[in-house]
């Protein structure tokens, strides 16, 4: 006879090649047998063998090396995809100063043409006059414009030394460069001083999501931790569970329990098997989470990960984080930056000075004969009335002043009160990591009194699946709070901005 429980055990060796092989069913009944103790649930003729003890569960091979906490922080702070994104951001803030700057820099164009003319221009121009006098008959006399001294006399100018001067030719070639030079740009003053408050802002954005990545990374680190602490308890579990599935079979072969009992020994034997399994796949998905994070290959394995050490006087964190926090460093000096734009747009009343020097070349003579030319200058521009548009400007300018400043005291107020949350959070997860550990030092010592119990025949076999049930729970939950409790202290100096685990040694 094949029983249910048997036929549950090929199937999950035949899923799990780490799961042990069924139990073997018990001899089948004859009719000649002895009569059968009271609780034997069939007669048996001769004493069966003692089934082979349970092998030990083995353990995980490593993955790989093992890396400490700080060992994961490090590499997230060089290797993190996400961190470098953000840290291309200062090199764009960076740029902005040069763009500010370029204003006050010498700016030099050049350019250059060729043309194809349909037609040539040329012009002949005389050099000089002579005076003649008129001969033969002299004929009328020319008009006399009124107001000219002197008498009119029979004498004219005669043109002689012409010069062709060309004024378009048929291919004609010409380049130019322009050179401006500020020298009083009161704008440019504040939009210089407001590209270097905004770069600091930025980077202090960038930290703090520095910081936010090695605080994510540093959860899934204590998350991988925990699952490999669970992934220990379920062995030890199963080994637990092996070891009363094989007392339940000499028990059953002896004829001293129900069948009832064999089959719930078998069924909480399967049950930690799968348990097992869970546990390795969410410890193997924890991993590949974290490598994920670090830009590498899950080919590591996790240390304990130390206890975080929080300051003596938490008093002062809601002030610390007020100073101290990178995202509220970037709020203030986001209002800084809003008044320095306001500036500049007050600075356009102003009128603004500078030199120019302008060269140019052509291959036609022109007038001066001569094929290149120059001009030097100072210019004065004074923007006087603009239709009101700086006023305009003026009066967006000061409401995103406004906008900032209430963006800065609503961060502050948030972060205060992040801190407030998160001692709280600190303070009920130290009592319920405190309570789990009681409750599992509890419940092992009641599944060693139930199992001691069950072998004497004092406790039933639903007794004795209670008892490890109760033991695994308070396993998982010791687990999940001594997690949880540590996370907790690590999001308190998040949240007071004293969370720095790979401090920043100079400029990247």
């Amino acid at each position: 006879m094949i029983t249910l429980a048997t036929l549950a055990a090929l199937a999950l060796a035949a899923t799990d090649p780490a799961a042990p092989s069924a139990a073997p069913p018990p001899p089948p009944p004859t009719s000649a047998a002895a009569p059968a103790p009271a609780l034997s649930p069939a007669p048996i003729l001769a004493p069966a063998p003692a089934p082979a003890e349970p092998e030990a569960v083995p353990a995980t091979p490593p993955a790989g090396p093992t890396m400490t906490l700080e060992d994961a922080l490090r590499r997230a702070d060089e290797a993190n995809l996400d961190l470098k994104a953000a840290r291309a951001r200062i090199a764009e803030a960076r740029a902005g100063v040069w763009k500010a700057w370029s204003g006050y820099l010498p700016q030099l164009t050049a350019g250059a043409s060729a043309t194809r003319n349909d037609v040539p221009v040329s012009l002949g121009l005389p050099t000089a006059y002579a005076v003649r006098a008129r001969t033969g008959s002299p004929g009328e006399p020319p008009p006399d414009p009124a107001g000219l001294p002197g008498a009119v006399t029979n004498d004219f100018i005669a043109p002689f030394n012409f010069e062709t001067i060309t004024i378009q030719k048929t291919y004609q070639y010409a380049a130019q460069a322009d050179l401006h030079q500020a020298l009083l740009a009161p704008e440019l003053w504040m939009s210089i001083k407001g590209a270097y408050t905004g770069e600091e802002a930025n980077a202090r954005s960038v930290e703090a999501a520095r910081r936010q990545v090695l605080f994510s990374v540093a959860q899934a680190y204590y998350g991988v931790a925990s699952l490999r602490k669970l992934t220990d308890v379920q062995r030890q579990l199963l080994g637990i569970a092996r070891r009363q599935e094989h007392d339940a079979t000499v028990r059953y072969r002896a004829g001293t329990i129900a069948k009832v009992g064999l089959l719930r020994a078998e069924i909480d034997r399967a049950q930690a098997e799968q348990d097992l399994l869970r546990a390795r796949n969410g410890y193997e998905s924890a991993r590949i989470a974290l490598a994920t994070l670090l830009d590498r290959q899950a080919d590591f394995e996790v240390a304990e990960p130390p206890e975080p050490v929080l300051p003596g006087d938490t008093t002062r964190l809601q002030d610390d984080a007020v100073r101290d926090r990178p995202d509220l460093q970037a709020a203030r000096l986001q209002v800084d930056t809003a008044d320095y734009q306001k500036r500049a747009t007050a600075m356009r009343y102003l009128p603004a000075i500078g030199l120019f020097g302008h060269v140019q070349w052509s291959n036609v003579l022109g007038f001066t004969g001569r094929y290149e030319d120059w001009a030097v200058g100072v210019a004065l521009t004074w923007n006087i009335l603009d239709g009101g548009l700086r006023e305009a400007q003026l009066r967006e300018a000061s409401a995103r002043i406004v906008e900032a400043d209430e963006g800065r005291r609503s961060a502050e107020a948030k972060a205060q009160a992040e801190v407030q949350q998160a001692l709280l959070d600190l303070e009920s997860a130290r009592a319920n990591a405190i309570k789990a550990k009681e409750q599992r030092d509890l419940a092992a010592e009641n599944e060693r009194l139930i199992d001691v119990s069950y072998r004497a025949g004092a406790a039933t076999a639903v007794e004795q699946a209670d008892a490890v049930a109760a033991l695994r729970n308070a396993e998982i939950s010791l687990s999940s709070e001594t997690l949880a409790a540590q996370l907790a202290a690590v999001r308190v100096l998040q949240s007071a901005g004293a969370y720095d685990p790979v401090p920043v040694a100079g400029p990247r």
